[in-house]
């Protein structure tokens, strides 16, 4: 299929169905039940994907960072916060053994080395380059290494950088993601315009991470842009703690997006026009010949 790649046996690109990520990221809030559930909503809705987010709390912050005060339902400085989000060994056995068992796939985005170590032992079907790890050459080299499907998120970065991850990246499977990094990002930021852009730049399948309130542009990035890769934060209750909810999608918002994003290949049509026969006994009733 051209300028498409496969991912777990299912073609991303063109003419292929679009590929629906929901990122629950750390929007578990360090309960397994919690990230379950949120798995249980993207499959009754239809998503092809979860996603999550791997950190090996003491390479990506510093003990400065870790140290700052911070208030948080886990403690008072940061490094109580991050390391209370941070799913282990034993929580993602479990995540990867539940998605197995309800049949959707799983993977995530490694922010450090030892993190994406820790993923390769689950045999994921593809990994997320973060926004905020594109410029990290050790690690997209790392990632390329594994020979899986790359999909990257272009947030706060100018085309120079993504010029550079793409050409580290050279020879990998990849999705580029059109993002903008606020959380929740304004309407006038979207810039939607950029996804064909990138296609044209790149030559390769092109996606939209939005953090944006809503669901709309998700849609219209689809249907006005041909975005073949919609991936939305996804959370139970946008009022719950934690500085990503407030940029997600609740289960209700999860049914409408896919709902339409899954209804558009079919009002598209094909472009020709034509009587049908459900028109036909409109037609002798109301057509009237001058």
């Amino acid at each position: 299929m051209k300028n498409s790649i496969e991912i777990g046996g299912r073609w991303v690109g063109d003419g292929a169905p679009c590929f629906l990520i929901a990122e629950i990221g750390i929007n578990h809030n360090g309960d397994v039940e919690i990230a379950k559930q949120l798995i249980d909503k993207a499959v009754l809705f239809g998503f092809d994907a979860v996603k999550f987010q791997k950190r090996t709390i003491d390479v990506v912050y510093t003990k400065e960072e870790l140290a700052v005060p911070r208030e948080s339902p886990f403690g008072t400085t940061n490094g109580d916060l991050k390391r209370a989000l941070e799913f282990g060994q034993d929580e993602y056995a479990e995540i990867d053994s539940y998605c197995r068992e309800v049949g959707i796939f799983w993977f995530a985005s490694p922010w450090d080395s030892q993190a994406l170590d820790f993923l390769e032992h689950f045999g994921p079907v593809c990994y997320k380059v973060a926004s905020a790890t594109l410029t990290d050459d050790a690690l997209l080299r790392r990632i390329k290494d594994t020979g899986r499907p790359i999909l990257i998120s272009t947030g706060m970065s100018s085309s120079e950088q993504i010029d550079h991850a793409v050409d580290v990246l050279a020879g990998s499977e990849l999705v580029i993601l059109h993002c903008t990094s606020t959380y929740p990002s304004a309407d006038v930021e979207l810039n939607l315009s950029v996804i064909p852009v990138l296609r044209e730049r790149y030559g390769t399948p092109i996606g939209y991470s939005g953090h944006e309130v809503g669901i709309m542009p998700s849609v219209m990035a689809v249907a006005a842009f041909d975005a073949c890769v919609v991936e939305r934060h996804i959370t139970m209750n946008r009022a719950m703690f934690g500085s990503d909810q407030s940029a997600s999608v609740e289960p209700h918002g999860m049914e409408q997006l896919a709902k339409y994003i899954r209804l558009w290949p079919t009002v598209r049509g094909d472009g020709v026009k034509r009587i049908y026969d459900s028109e036909i006994p409109v037609r002798e009733k109301l057509r009237r010949v001058g």
